[in-house]
């Protein structure tokens, strides 16, 4: 699920990523209307907006902009005041919204969420023998393998403190898991963990997520808005894909940890910041800095301590644990028995590559839970000719020679061209995006185009599965 919170206060945003993050769904935030239709060019239409209505704003605009924007799904809209207000009347108007009085305490704003968004009942009916953590998980997260028992001890080391936390690893390995178990087990616990990707922001606003920005900064800012380092303060701040981040924000980022104080765009005012600081990265910080393209001060800020995150392939005798965890919480999800896997089911997925690693092995799962006929995953189940995702098409590289075949769409002639390139760069995007001769942030909205046109493609024409080679 994809929900986006549009809020220029920290009360509802703070508290709404919170129950989110417990539901395992993805947020994007916005601190304001003018930012909606960025956000919608970047991360698409969500399926569900939430949106705290300030007495800056009122329901036309908030409706205006929402329907200029195509969107039509579920609106849950917070008013500081009387929801019945005329000011708001445009709001009650469309047709999936809902509004709801402010509440003064967080608890309360909490129950609501939990009771208005969906999916919370799933979670609550679930069996004990689902939601209770066993041996091999470590906050949620799925291991026995020596790798990830190294992992979870260097955990317990760190989570007690407040040194700087770099996590390396491919996409798709958990990072951002490992960063809110760090979170949920420190001191820090009760206070907020604030998540920014640095490859879904544009460059031009990036330095205003961070930051914030005074009214009147630039054009569009028409008021102020807070960045994620005052959303964060007192608690964590997790930045993903740190090296993504231009030369002259690494500067920045390296004088807030210096001086633990910044300054917004447009401010003349320097604020203290609390924060306890993890990032991620899938390039090796180490080469980036040989390369020039990363501050070898800042890396030496930012990997005080470093967790280097194996992929799937290094790790497999967790492959069987994970599919088990994976086809309990979609049987859940989708109202099916428990779902089980035939021993030579198990056995062909346990000997794949798997390039998309664990988010790879998730989606794969999920969509199987879907598609299957009886409640016992067997080879039929796997195996589908037409596998036009994006790894597995990484997965099945084409002969060397071969031609497109003509009448293709050129998009889909660049989709093709890129995930090949991507697949001789084994996984390596900064490569990747040499050889194509484009930005590495450009090779990432592409990527993440590709995976939303796969989940909008019939399920009947997606295939599943890489076929591996033949002996």
């Amino acid at each position: 699920m994809h929900v986006t919170i549009v809020d220029e206060t920290t009360f509802v945003t703070e508290i709404a990523h919170r129950v989110l993050l417990s539901m395992d769904a993805k947020t994007s935030l916005a601190g304001s209307l003018h930012e909606l239709p960025l956000i919608f060019e970047t991360s698409g239409l969500p399926d569900l907006m939430i949106v705290n209505v300030t007495n800056d704003l009122t329901g036309w605009e908030v409706a205006t902009c929402l329907q200029r924007a195509g969107y039509q799904g579920r609106l849950l809209a917070f008013v500081d005041g009387d929801p019945a207000d005329s000011r708001i009347r445009h709001l009650t108007q469309l047709p999936n919204a809902e509004c709801f009085a402010l509440p003064t305490s967080p608890t309360l704003l909490e129950d609501i969420l939990r009771k208005a968004v969906p999916g919370t009942t799933i979670n609550r009916t679930r069996s004990p023998s689902t939601t209770t953590t066993s041996a091999s998980e470590y906050h949620g997260i799925i291991g026995v393998s020596p790798q990830m028992r190294s992992i979870f001890a260097r955990m317990d080391k760190v989570a007690a403190g407040d040194v700087n936390v770099c996590i390396h690893g491919e996409s798709g390995t958990g990072k951002e898991l490992i960063a809110r178990a760090i979170h949920y087990a420190s001191p820090r616990r009760d206070r907020p963990l604030i998540t920014l990707d640095c490859t879904t922001i544009p460059e031009g606003l990036m330095e205003s997520h961070l930051f914030g920005h005074v009214k009147g900064a630039f054009t569009g800012a028409t008021e102020h808005r807070e960045g994620v380092f005052s959303l964060a303060h007192t608690g964590t701040l997790f930045i993903d894909e740190l090296g993504e981040l231009s030369p002259p924000l690494q500067a920045k980022l390296l004088r807030v940890i210096q001086a633990r104080e910044f300054f917004k765009v447009g401010g003349s005012k320097p604020i203290r910041t609390d924060i306890r600081l993890i990032t991620a990265t899938h390039t090796d910080l180490k080469t980036a800095v040989a390369r020039g393209t990363f501050r070898d001060d800042l890396y030496y800020r930012v990997a005080v301590f470093m967790i280097n995150v194996p992929a799937l392939r290094e790790r497999v005798e967790d492959i069987p644990l994970l599919i088990n965890h994976f086809l309990r919480k979609f049987s859940a999800t989708y109202g099916r028995p428990a779902m089980k896997i035939a021993p030579s089911s198990l056995a062909r997925l346990s000997s794949l590559p798997w390039p998309g690693n664990v988010r790879q092995l998730e989606n794969f799962l999920e969509q199987a839970v879907v598609l299957a006929e009886g409640d016992t995953l067997v080879e039929r189940d796997l195996v589908i000719d037409d596998f036009s995702s994006t790894f597995g098409a990484s997965a099945h590289p084409a002969p060397a020679g071969q031609q497109f075949e003509p009448g293709l769409p050129l998009s889909e002639v660049e989709r093709r061209h890129v995930l090949r390139t991507l697949q001789k760069a084994h996984g390596n995007r900064t490569e990747a995006a040499r050889l194509l001769q484009i930005s590495v942030r450009s090779l990432q909205y592409k990527l993440k185009t590709y995976n939303r046109d796969a989940d909008a493609t019939p399920r009947a024409h997606r295939g599943l599965l890489p076929k591996t080679a033949a002996p």
